[in-house]
Order: structure tokens, then sequence, then C-alpha cells
């Protein structure tokens, strides 16, 4: 069963008819932003990946990922989770170089999800991936690259509040960015738990970037779990923003400078993944013929909740809920898509 509610005196500032409109402007406007601010460039990208290739994301490490088998090319194939790595070998096969990259829409399945106001089982996400330096892997060009997407994100904003003013009555997005780390939020909130660190800090500050998460912190704890074959732990992090529709941070995009071959030799071994070392991707990277890339994910259907203030997800997707969620949704004159 979910676990979604619908805040109190909670209703849609947009019609059925307008939210559509409005999430196609959002999407329109938000990629051609994003698009100039990281000098990124649309791809086409893959639905499935065989698993024997290592490109498909692992996540946390126990979802599992949707299979079946593809009888004429005698192959078995596994829906997505994310496109992590798939981009960082298509960066490798079309020689791109440093300072330009790719993004795509990316569209997974993610069965095990949890199903509440913001998670669904369906991910829409804008991915990106860009070709940096040996000398770019720093806090400095991480910092950058979070602040361009914020900015995207605040002037998105704007043009969907002109063109739709009911939505003005809510307060602007923080535009400058406050960062901290992982380790630091655990030392400002040692007897919390990290969801609560998140709600807590971004409540105060209205826009986040949380970094260095997958490792351990000092207590022996992890902030949140990341797989260990993309994103370097100690340079990557969360974009959240306070959502005062749902009263909680939400994260709108995970991120970071990706793994060079050290880092991968070090994450594999700390998360017990020795057997990765020998898929395709995993040693050309240890080989050191990947690019050194940076990148992430961030999430349509979440952006499209923020800027139209809504309560659900399901708002703003197609998605599978449970009878109880469709019912309390429905008697209340709500309607997910």
């Amino acid at each position: 069963m979910g676990t979604s509610y619908i805040p109190n005196n909670y209703a849609p500032k947009l019609s059925l008819y307008q939210t559509q409109s409005a999430i196609s402007l959002i999407k329109r406007v938000f990629q051609d932003s994003l698009a100039r601010t990281l000098n990124l460039k649309r791809v086409s990208a893959p639905l499935f990946v065989e698993p024997t290739s290592g490109l498909n994301d692992d996540l946390s490490g126990v979802e599992r990922p949707v299979s079946f088998d593809v009888p004429y090319a005698k192959a078995n194939a596994e829906v997505v989770h994310s496109l992590a790595k798939w981009k960082r070998m298509a960066l490798y096969r079309y020689d791109i170089h440093p300072g330009k990259g790719i993004y795509t829409d990316m569209n997974a399945i993610r069965r095990d999800e949890e199903l509440d106001n913001l998670h669904s089982i369906y991910v829409d996400q804008w991915d990106w991936e860009k070709v940096i330096t040996e000398e770019g892997r720093t806090n400095f060009t991480l910092h950058q690259a979070v602040q361009g997407i914020v900015d995207a994100i605040c002037d998105t904003q704007l043009t969907v509040r002109g063109k739709y003013p009911q939505l003005c009555d809510t307060p602007l997005l923080e535009r400058r960015v406050t960062f901290v780390t992982a380790q630091e939020l655990e030392y400002l909130y040692p007897d919390k738990t990290g969801k609560e660190r998140e709600n807590i800090f971004t409540k105060a500050h209205g826009t986040v970037f949380i970094q260095g998460i997958g490792g351990a912190m000092e207590s022996g704890e992890r902030h949140d779990g990341r797989a260990p074959d993309y994103d370097d732990w100690t340079l990557n992090g969360d974009i959240l923003f306070w959502h005062p529709t749902l009263e909680c941070a939400m994260e709108i995009s995970s991120m970071g400078i990706r793994v060079d071959p050290a880092a991968l030799d070090r994450q594999l071994t700390i998360a017990n993944c020795n057997h990765r070392r020998e898929l395709p991707f995993h040693k050309l990277l240890l080989e050191g013929k990947l690019p050194l890339t940076m990148g992430g994910g961030i999430g349509q259907s979440r952006l499209c909740m923020l800027l139209l203030g809504k309560a659900h997800i399901g708002e703003v997707q197609s998605s599978i809920w449970d009878e109880t969620t469709h019912r309390v949704f429905e008697e209340a004159g709500i309607t997910l898509l």
C-alpha cells in the first residue's frame, strides 16, 4: 500500500488541461536552458540494455530491474534504472571533447520504488553528461554546474508564472544555493535521520546541495545509498528545494563528478563489488580509456510538481497507484493522471 496523503486545505492551482499545457511549457523551456547553460546536445537513449554490459544503474544495490528475453537476438535485456553509465560510454563512442556534453529524455521503471507523494515506479528525467579534464575534477567545477542548474530552474519558474498568474501566490524559489556536506549535516543533527536532516536544513535555507553521498560518515552510517561505479562519493550530491505545498525537502537532481580509475578501484572494494571489474564498462574505465566526466539526472515530473505547486507526482505523470490512493484523491476531487 502506498503512503500518499493530501495536505490540509490543498487544491490544485491549475485545471487538468492547464496542467498538461504547463507541463509542456516547463519541459520545453527548462531543457533549452539546461542545454545552453551546460553546453549540451540532445541525443537518443535506450530504454533497455543487456545485463552483461554493466551499463545499468544499480542504484542502492537492492532494486530489481525489469528484465525480459529477446529471442531473435538470442539475448536478455533489462529496463534501465537510469543512464548514469550509458551516457559516459556514449561520450566515449561519440568522441566528445572536454567542455561539451549530451542530454537525453530518460524513461525508466523502478518496480521496487515506494509509492507516495514523491515516488512512482515510472521515472522520467533529463539525464546529462559532459566531458571534463583532470584539472576539472574539483569542487569549483561541481558547484558551478549546480548553480547553473538551479538558475535554469528559477528562470523556468519565472516563465511559467508569467503565463499562469495563479501560481504567483507562492514564494519564488531561492536562487542562492547553500552548499553543505553530509558529514556537516551529521555534526549539526546527530540524533536525526538523513531525511530528517534534509528537511530541517532545506526548510531553513530554501535551496541546498548536499555533497558527499555514498560513503560512510564518521558514525559509520551513510547519508544515502549510491552505486560505487558512477559518482565519486567525495564529489557528488543532491540538489534539494523546499516544497511549500508538501512542507518537505524535494530532491530534484542527483549528480556529481564521475569516478576516475582510482576512485572506481577504491569504491568497488569498499562496496564489495569487485566482481564488476570484469564487465566491459568497468574494464574500460579501470584501464583509463573512458573520458573523465560529470553528470546527473533531473526529475521531470518532480520539477513540474515543484513549479506548479502540486501535492502528488500522479498529478503530473501517468503511473500505477494503489487502490487507497486512487480513492482518497478521487474523493477530494484531485485527478491522478
